[in-house]
């Protein structure tokens, strides 16, 4: 993903509400099947409650659970997006 395409998926997230949010307990199976069902829409917000230090990792470890790419970290919210399977209906369409 080059960083047009970034941007262009910040730029969609801006107006979206967490989808998920990761609390004291971290990255847990619920979190991940959660964040799976929610990844339908394509871009997902995750929002961080805790763990200041371990926010960047627990990002990338969900992106990488969830089979999707981490877009961005800003602050407690991470961004992940995932294309969906059925070419019919994807909402997003990146260009090249």
């Amino acid at each position: 993903m080059n960083s047009r395409q970034r941007a262009r998926l910040r730029s969609l997230a801006h107006a979206l509400r967490p989808a998920l949010m990761i609390g004291q307990h971290g990255l847990t199976e619920a979190v991940i099947r959660a964040g799976d069902a929610a990844l339908a829409a394509e871009l997902i917000k995750v929002r961080f409650l805790d763990h200041r230090e371990e926010r960047a990792a627990l990002a990338a470890r969900l992106a990488t659970a969830l089979g999707a790419e981490l877009v961005g970290l800003i602050g407690h919210v991470a961004i992940v997006y995932r294309r969906h399977h059925d070419p019919a209906r994807r909402v997003i369409v990146l260009a090249d």
